[in-house]
């Protein structure tokens, strides 16, 4: 199988929910004791969320990553979060390594479960920058966000709360995709944001959820395999 590199730390949480779900998916796909070999370069997210160059540090910092897995080894490599995808080109531009965007597999899986008309969370960025929206709705999907306080508050949520395991807004987030499946129509919610799964996970509401987390590794997975 072909060895895959995880450019985590973006946050520490995110990536122990990627290597969690490495090991859950590989079990269901092979059996107990069979799974890809995989490298995980994990970076300092003090210094990333805080880069005194904002995003031209930030892409810096993602290819020196990206970098660094190829040496060592990796085949295919992916970065473990959702909104370092706004540089996404960039950084697969650095490296001769195959990259999988976490929303080209998402699309993939949305196309699957026939899902048109999504609500996307995630942190601000995500929510509010044209890199995730216009990719969906390129692909004919069509694309709802929240207000720009219930934004903020959701960026809130997952750096102040989700980003430490704590999940007492788990009520607020559950409700609000509720409300938007009950005024907007939505069909599905795409966590968007890889702390996301930490507060709301399938059955808790009524549309079809998105774990981009999880989609993204079980795509890693089947290509590692091939």
């Amino acid at each position: 199988m072909k060895r895959i590199g995880i450019i985590g730390g973006t946050t520490p949480e995110s990536t122990c929910y990627y290597y969690g779900n490495y090991i859950r998916i590989s079990r269901e796909k092979f059996g107990p004791f069979t799974f890809p070999e995989l490298i995980v370069y994990s970076i300092n997210f003090e210094e990333f969320k805080n880069n005194p160059r904002g995003w031209e540090g930030r892409t810096e910092m993602l290819i020196n990553a990206a970098r660094a897995l190829e040496r060592a080894g990796a085949e295919i490599i992916a970065m473990s979060a959702n909104t370092p995808h706004i540089v996404f080109p960039e950084v697969q531009k650095a490296v001769k390594v195959p990259m999988v965007s976490i929303i080209d597999a998402l699309m993939e899986e949305m196309e699957r479960r026939g899902v048109r008309k999504v609500l996307l969370l995630g942190t601000k960025t995500t929510m509010t920058a044209d890199f995730y929206r216009n990719a969906l709705r390129e692909a004919g999907f069509e694309v709802v966000t929240p207000t720009e306080e219930e934004i903020d508050r959701i960026d809130g949520i997952i750096f102040g709360e989700l980003a430490f395991e704590n999940l007492k807004s788990r009520p607020y987030l559950i409700e609000l995709v509720e409300r938007y499946a009950r005024e907007k129509g939505i069909e599905g919610v795409i966590l968007g944001c890889t702390e996301l799964p930490l507060a709301i996970k399938p059955g808790d509401v009524s549309v079809e959820v998105f774990d981009t987390a999880a989609i993204h590794m079980r795509k890693l997975i089947e290509l590692a395999s091939e």
